[in-house]
C-alpha cells in the first residue's frame, strides 16, 4: 500500500517520568489505543546479545575468506558498531538497515578496501561476503526483555491488538517469535523481504494498520531506535514511544518520542 499524506499530529517531545495531566507514563502511552506496533530487536529482546556475537562471527568468516586479512574496522563501520564496546550507534546500520542493505554495502566497502587493506574489486568482494555473510541464530541467542507471553496477552484481553514491525527478514522473524511462544499473540508483521515498504518507511506501519482495520489515530508505535520513533511520527500514529533497552538513549529519542521509558515493561494496558 502507498504512503498516505496525513497531517502530522503535534508532540510534546522526550517526555519520561510523568506527563501533564499527573497520569502515569504507562497510562498515558496505551490510553485510546487499539493497536500497538512493536520494534522486534532492542524492544522485545536484548539488542546486542543478538548482534554483537553476529558481528564477531561476521568479522572471523570474512578473514577466512580473505585470505586471513582481517576487516574488522570497515565491518564495524558499516554495521554501525564501536569497535571497543560492540555497542550498535543508534543511527548505525544494525539499527535499521534491511539485513540485505547491509550485506550490498559491505560488499561495497570491502571491494573498496579500506583502511585495513588494498581494493580487491567487485567480483572478489562479493565472493569473500558471500562465504562469509550468515543470519543469526534466534532461537540460540534471542533473549526477550520480560515475559512476552504474560505481556501481550495482558495487552490482548484489554483489547489492543499487536503487531510487530522489523527490519529483519521474515523467516528469522517468525521463528525468533514462535521460539519466545507469542507467535499466536501478533497478528501482523512486516518484514524486510515481504516486498512492500520496509522500516523505516512510514507507509510499512500505514499497511500493518489497514491490514488490521486499525486507523494510525488508535495505534501506539514502540521501539529502541531514533528510525523506530521517526518511522511512527511520520506514520501519524496516536502516540510513539522510546524504550532504552537498545540502541537509542534519552537525547536520540527525545526528538521524536511522546514519552520514554525504560522498557516495555513499564507499559500496561489501558484501563
Amino acid at each position: 500500500m502507498g504512503a498516505r499524506h496525513r497531517a502530522r499530529r503535534p508532540h510534546r517531545g522526550g517526555v519520561s517520568g510523568t506527563v501533564p495531566g499527573g497520569q502515569s507514563p504507562a497510562g498515558y502511552a496505551l490510553a485510546g489505543v487499539e493497536l500497538a506496533i512493536f520494534d522486534k530487536d532492542g524492544t522485545l529482546i536484548e539488542f546486542d546479545r543478538m548482534w554483537a556475537g553476529w558481528v564477531r562471527e561476521l568479522g572471523d568468516r570474512l578473514a577466512a575468506a580473505n585470505r586471513g586479512r582481517r576487516l574488522d574496522d570497515l565491518v564495524h563501520d558499516v554495521m554501525g558498531v564501536d569497535v571497543d564496546t560492540g555497542r550498535v550507534y543508534p543511527h548505525g546500520g544494525l539499527a535499521a538497515t534491511p539485513m540485505a542493505r547491509l550485506r550490498e554495502a559491505l560488499t561495497a566497502a570491502v571491494a573498496g578496501g579500506g583502511p585495513e587493506g588494498p581494493a580487491v574489486g567487485p567480483e572478489e568482494a562479493r565472493r569473500i561476503v558471500d562465504a562469509a555473510w550468515h543470519a543469526p541464530d534466534p532461537v540460540a541467542l534471542a533473549r526477550p526483555i520480560t515475559d512476552l507471553p504474560a505481556f501481550f496477552t495482558a495487552l490482548r484481553a484489554a483489547g489492543v491488538r499487536i503487531a510487530v514491525a522489523t527490519s529483519d527478514d521474515r523467516e528469522p522473524t517468525e521463528r525468533t517469535l514462535a521460539k519466545l511462544n507469542v507467535a499466536d499473540l501478533v497478528e501482523a508483521i512486516a518484514c524486510a523481504d515481504d516486498g512492500r515498504p520496509v522500516k523505516p518507511d512510514p507507509a510499512a506501519i500505514q499497511w500493518l494498520c489497514h491490514t488490521l482495520g486499525v486507523p494510525e489515530s488508535r495505534t501506539a508505535m514502540i521501539g529502541d531506535s531514533p528510525a523506530d520513533l521517526a518511522m511512527g511520527r511520520a506514520a501519524g500514529v496516536r502516540v510513539v514511544v522510546g524504550v532504552l533497552t537498545g540502541v537509542g538513549d534519552r537525547p536520540t529519542l527525545a526528538p521524536a518520542a511522546d514519552l520514554i521509558v525504560e522498557s516495555i515493561v513499564d507499559l500496561r494496558p489501558p484501563a
